[in-house]
């Protein structure tokens, strides 16, 4: 189970340092990195990754439905699997590092959410939370009328 919330620099070539506590649960070699929602990054396994691609494109007429065509542009054209290095950083491609504002020698939050990491700019991040927390509060009485 990934949880965890940790902070760390994007270095000049593009790498983060991803915790010992994380790599140590995903006991992988490498990760798919690709757009997630809300202006995030998400990091996969490559086996979890593949199950997203199957589940978009299972339908033989997917190249027709417009919704799935933007979901193959958005999250399966851009993604890419990027490879450990000794230390235990990954290089985070430069177009996606672009695409959610990931800048070099700044602070960013990596989440750990179930399944899959997140990887947010620290103040995007914050600010998201902050004007998203009524629905947290919402979310969270949803989740107690389950229990």
């Amino acid at each position: 189970m990934l949880t965890g919330e940790f902070f760390s620099t994007i270095d000049d070539k593009g790498r983060i340092l991803i915790p010992a506590r994380l790599r140590s649960a995903f006991e992988a070699e490498s990760l798919y990195v690709t757009r997630g929602l809300e202006n995030c990054l998400w990091l996969m396994l490559p086996a979890d990754f593949e199950k997203l691609l199957n589940t978009i494109i299972s339908n033989t007429q997917s190249m027709f439905d417009s919704k799935m065509r933007l979901l193959q542009r958005g999250m399966i054209a851009p993604a890419q699997l990027c490879e450990f290095d000794k230390v235990g950083r990954i290089n985070i491609p430069m177009s996606l590092r672009k695409s959610v504002n990931l800048l070099e020698k700044e602070e960013a939050v990596i989440l750990g959410t179930g399944t899959y990491l997140e990887l947010w700019n620290k103040a995007q991040y914050e600010q998201y939370m902050n004007v998203n927390m009524g629905a947290f509060l919402d979310a969270a009485q949803s989740l107690s009328e389950m229990v």
